[in-house]
């Protein structure tokens, strides 16, 4: 009888507690993404003779979601890591700095309006939570690395059917001070990918408006961001960091723009970039983009594009694998000198099913920014991904990139490769399985 009491209970208390709320709903998600690589040169040339690397990285995140009346819950765990990386017969071999398990998101959104209210809404998001925007070119999630990309920020959203505008902002401590604001802007561990030389920002307001065209898009963006000044000290011979009170400002600016020509979709943006960098240098930056695609047909399409950052410029926080190249070698794993960069391609996408989808890109890539005595020209870049759609919930997707880089790429200059070999390689293979569950 107790068991057959407690079975019931189990059963029917969720429904209570979710009945309580009207029409609230209880959503449930897990992924886990495996990718095998083959890396014979990513992220920059390799030393002629050095062994390719191979090895497996994993993704495992939960997710639950919670929608009420005025309300929104979203909470995202994961644990990122490679195969083997902890040695199976002990507990626990890897370092603090190597632990994977994170809390990629954890938030509330607000809702200050009545559900009433259909066509205008004014919502509070608070909490760790992704800031995805436009083409994700500044601010993405950074969904390609493992470990994505999060902020601890609040976000005032107001949103209509033709306008968006958000305004938010972030403030950064590495714990509960008893006095100051001193913030380490390089805390340890693996997972606090950025640009800005590994220095995350100690705060960073930003406002983005949208404007919903009839076939398009035009949206405004404005964001600043503050690293802590600091300067440089010797603690046993080895020079290190020591931050103090006070930042450097940055700010960003710029149009993005969107918009369907009958079988052209075309797309174009401009940034400036002013103020003072991470490391307290004054910048004036720029960033300009222009794209299109061409649908020939329903299952091909192909276009192509040319991008331009100058050597102050830098992306902030969004998505650079999706833009300059599948090997990253600019914006992501490794320095380039500072010199900028201009970036012409060709794109092409072929749909032939519901299961399959293929797409094959081409890079030249420029320095901005003359070199003495060498070439602009800093190499070339094809890239070939395939995928293909198991079921709703598992997809496969495989990659193949080759990249031949000239002199210039790998000279004291730039990225300052000795004995480089000239032709890199990279190759990998995903496996990303996505079940969703949703209790009303």
């Amino acid at each position: 009888m107790k068991k057959w009491f407690s079975r019931r209970v189990s059963m029917i208390l969720p429904g209570l507690l979710l009945s309580q709320y009207g029409y609230a709903q209880l959503s449930l998600g897990a992924q886990l993404r495996t990718r095998t690589e083959l890396r014979d040169g990513q992220a920059a040339p390799q030393v002629q003779g050095a062994a390719p690397a191979f090895f497996t990285s994993q993704r495992t995140r939960l997710i639950a979601g919670f929608n009420a009346y005025r309300i929104k819950l979203g909470l995202t765990v994961q644990d990122v890591r490679v195969w083997g990386q902890d040695v199976s017969t002990l507990n626990r071999t890897t370092t603090p700095d190597n632990n994977g398990f994170m809390l990629h998101e954890a938030w509330a959104e607000i809702l200050l309006t009545d559900t009433i209210v259909k066509n205008k809404a004014l919502s509070l998001k608070i909490g760790r939570q992704e800031l995805v925007y436009d083409d994700s070119r500044l601010l993405g999630n950074l969904d390609w690395l493992q470990q994505g990309r999060r902020h601890d920020a609040a976000v005032l959203k107001y949103e209509s059917n033709s306008w968006v505008m958000h305004a938010g902002a972030a403030f950064n401590q590495n714990k509960e001070n008893a006095s100051g604001t001193v913030y380490n802007a390089t805390p340890p561990g693996n997972y606090t990918a950025n640009t800005n030389g590994g220095n995350a920002y100690k705060s960073m307001e930003f406002l983005y408006v949208s404007r919903k065209l009839h076939a398009g898009n035009l949206s405004f963006l404005f964001l600043a961001d503050q690293f802590s000044k600091y300067h440089t000290d010797s603690v046993e011979h080895v020079a290190v960091k020591v931050w103090e009170q006070g930042t450097h400002q940055r700010m960003t600016t710029g149009l993005f723009y969107t918009q369907q020509f009958n079988q052209i979709a075309f797309t174009a943006a401009a940034y400036q970039q002013f103020g003072t960098n991470a490391n307290g240098q004054t910048i004036d930056g720029r960033l300009l983009s222009a794209s299109f695609l061409y649908s020939v047909s329903q299952a091909f399409s192909a276009g192509a594009g040319v991008d331009y950052t100058s050597p102050d410029f830098d992306p902030l926080y969004g998505t650079p694998h999706k833009f300059w190249g599948n090997m990253d070698y600019f914006y992501v794993a490794s320095g380039f000198g500072n010199k900028g960069l201009q970036d012409y391609y060709i794109k092409t996408r072929l749909k032939p099913g519901k299961r399959w989808a293929f797409t094959g890109d081409v890079h030249e890539f420029y320095s901005a920014a003359a070199i003495t005595g060498m070439s602009k020209q800093f190499g070339t870049e094809a890239d070939v991904t395939a995928n293909y759609t198991l079921t709703k919930m598992v997809g496969l997707e495989a990659g193949y990139s080759h990249f031949w880089n000239t002199n210039t790429l790998t000279s004291p200059a730039v990225k300052n490769i000795r004995n480089a070999a000239s032709n890199s390689n990279w190759a990998y293979l995903s496996v990303n399985i996505r079940p969703e569950w949703l209790i009303k």
